[in-house]
């Protein structure tokens, strides 16, 4: 990853409005979005992923990432979440992630992580799963992004709010 590079996360549990912001954010700061690659991996999944899948869908994640670095304009890249999540998911559902995801998420680094609020409604979408457990999650999301001392700001607002929300976290740290 490009060392001049600013990079942006929108991070958060599910049916939060991760993908919205980022795009919006990207569109505003004229650069790129990268976006989830979990979501193009599982729409034609039919089945159960599994802790294989969740190994694909981190290296998928990175080589996105890799892919679309270089269009990134004004030194700046947003991404619709990281590979955090797939610790996430990893140690919710298979109670353990492989040691070498846990590394790379150390070396990986973002400068600003923008945690998106459950303050939405739950919005129904057949690759979401836990629709009771936001709550659960959004401290998950706290705890991980803590053990990493990023920096991060939660990000609340419905509609427009949230956009400038997001927004103006980002001028205040920048």
């Amino acid at each position: 990853m490009r060392e001049d590079l600013i990079k942006i996360a929108v991070v958060g549990p599910e049916s939060t409005g991760k993908s919205s912001v980022a795009t919006w954010l990207s569109e505003q700061m004229n650069t790129v979005c990268i976006p989830e690659y979990s979501r193009y991996y599982c729409q034609n999944l039919n089945r159960q992923y599994t802790l294989e899948d969740e190994v694909n869908m981190f290296h998928g994640q990175i080589a996105l990432e890799e892919a679309l670095i270089p269009l990134a304009k004004n030194n700046t890249i947003i991404t619709d979440t990281t590979i955090l999540t797939v610790k996430i998911w990893c140690d919710k559902l298979f109670q353990h992630t492989p040691e070498f995801i846990v590394q790379e998420i150390k070396n990986r680094t973002y400068d600003f992580y923008l945690l998106m609020d459950i303050d939405l409604p739950w919005e129904d979408d057949p690759l979401r799963d836990f629709p009771h457990e936001r709550e659960y999650f959004l401290n998950v999301w706290k705890e991980e992004l803590s053990a990493l001392q990023a920096n991060y700001k939660i990000v609340s607002g419905i509609g427009e709010d949230r956009y400038k929300n997001a927004l103006k976290a980002l001028k205040e740290c920048y």
